[in-house]
C-alpha cells in the first residue's frame, strides 16, 4: 500500500471534500481523484461515497489503521533525521499543563527552551516524530507504576517525578475539614471535567470503578482557570498538591484512598544528545526517576 496514497485518503475523508484535500496536499484535484482510485484498486472496494463525501464502511475501518500506519512513518523518518543529524542548541519540551510543578520548572535550563503545551495524548507523538525534542506527560497512577502511553512508536520515558494528589474543594463544602477523603466518598459528586488542565475524570473511573459525574466541562489548559472555578463550586477537581493549594476560596484535601499519586514522566525517542540531554538529566536527577518503557 503506497503511504502517498493512503495520506491522500485521509486528508479527502477528514475533509470531506476532493479539492479542500486538493489544495491542502498542494496536489491538482485531478491527481487528488486518481490516488483515490489507485488506492480503490489495490484495495478492491470502494473507499469513499462521493456525494456527499464519506467513507464507506471498508473507508473507516482503513481509517482506523491508516493514522498509527501514517504515524509510525512519520516517526520512522524523524528516528533517522535525528541520528544524522548534529546535536541541537535549543530545546523543544511539549508539556501537559499539570506537569509544569515548582520541580520541573526549577529544572528547566535557563534559555533556550520552548515549551509547547499540549494534550497528553499528542505528547508521545510530537516526540516520536521530531515536533519535540522532550515530552512531559503525568496521571495517575500507583506508587512507582508507571503511566500507559500509547503506544505510537519505540519511545523510552523515564520517571520524573511523583507527588500527592489533592481533591479541591471550595472551603463551604460539606467535606473541606477533612483531614482526607476516599474516592468512594466522592463518587456521587459534582466534578469538573477538565481533560487537560486537570486530571482526567476517566482516570478516576479507573481507579474507583465506577462513575463519576461531570457538573461543568472545561476544555482550556488554563490550571488556574481550574482552580477558580472549583473554589467558586462549580464542581470538584483532582490536582497534584502543588496546584490544588492556596488558591483563593479553596481547600485541598488530600486523597488517602485508594493510594494514588500525581506521576510525570519524560517521553524520549532515542539517546538524547546536546541541550535535550542535559534537560533530560536535570528533570530525572532531581527525584532519581528510573527508566521506563
Amino acid at each position: 500500500m503506497d503511504p502517498h496514497l493512503l495520506r491522500t485518503y485521509v486528508t479527502v475523508a477528514r475533509r470531506a471534500s476532493f479539492s479542500a484535500a486538493a489544495r491542502e496536499l498542494g496536489y491538482t484535484q485531478s491527481a487528488v481523484s486518481q490516488h483515490i482510485a489507485a488506492l480503490e484498486q489495490d484495495l478492491g472496494t470502494p473507499l469513499l461515497t462521493r456525494r456527499p463525501v464519506a467513507p464507506t464502511t471498508a473507508g473507516e475501518r482503513l481509517l482506523e489503521h491508516a493514522g498509527p500506519l501514517l504515524l509510525r512513518l512519520d516517526a520512522a523518518r524523524a528516528d533517522v533525521a535525528r541520528m544524522a543529524a548534529a546535536p541541537a542548541h535549543g530545546l523543544t519540551l511539549a508539556v501537559a499543563p499539570t506537569t509544569l510543578g515548582p520541580r520541573v520548572l526549577a529544572a528547566l535550563p535557563a534559555a533556550g527552551v520552548t515549551l509547547r503545551s499540549a494534550a497528553r495524548d499528542e505528547i508521545p507523538a510530537a516526540v516520536a516524530t521530531g515536533a519535540a525534542d522532550l515530552g512531559l506527560v503525568d496521571g495517575l497512577a500507583a506508587p512507582s507504576d508507571p503511566l500507559r502511553l500509547p503506544d505510537v512508536a519505540p519511545l523510552t520515558t523515564r520517571g520524573a517525578g511523583e507527588e500527592p494528589v489533592c481533591v479541591l474543594l471550595p472551603r463551604t463544602h460539606p467535606l473541606a475539614g477533612r483531614a482526607g477523603l476516599r474516592l468512594d466518598d466522592l463518587a456521587d459528586a459534582r466534578w469538573l471535567d477538565a481533560p487537560e488542565a486537570g486530571l482526567p475524570l476517566a482516570q478516576l473511573r479507573a481507579a474507583a470503578g465506577r462513575g463519576f459525574r461531570p457538573s461543568l466541562r472545561y476544555t482550556g489548559t488554563d490550571v488556574r482557570g481550574l482552580t477558580a472555578l472549583a473554589a467558586a463550586g462549580h464542581g470538584l477537581t483532582l490536582l497534584p498538591r502543588w496546584a490544588a493549594a492556596d488558591v483563593p476560596g479553596g481547600v485541598a484535601v488530600p486523597l488517602v484512598a485508594p493510594r494514588l499519586v500525581h506521576r510525570t514522566e519524560l517521553v524520549l525517542a532515542g539517546e538524547p544528545r546536546g541541550a535535550a540531554m542535559e534537560a533530560a538529566a536535570a528533570l530525572t536527577s532531581a527525584r532519581g526517576g528510573r527508566p521506563g518503557s
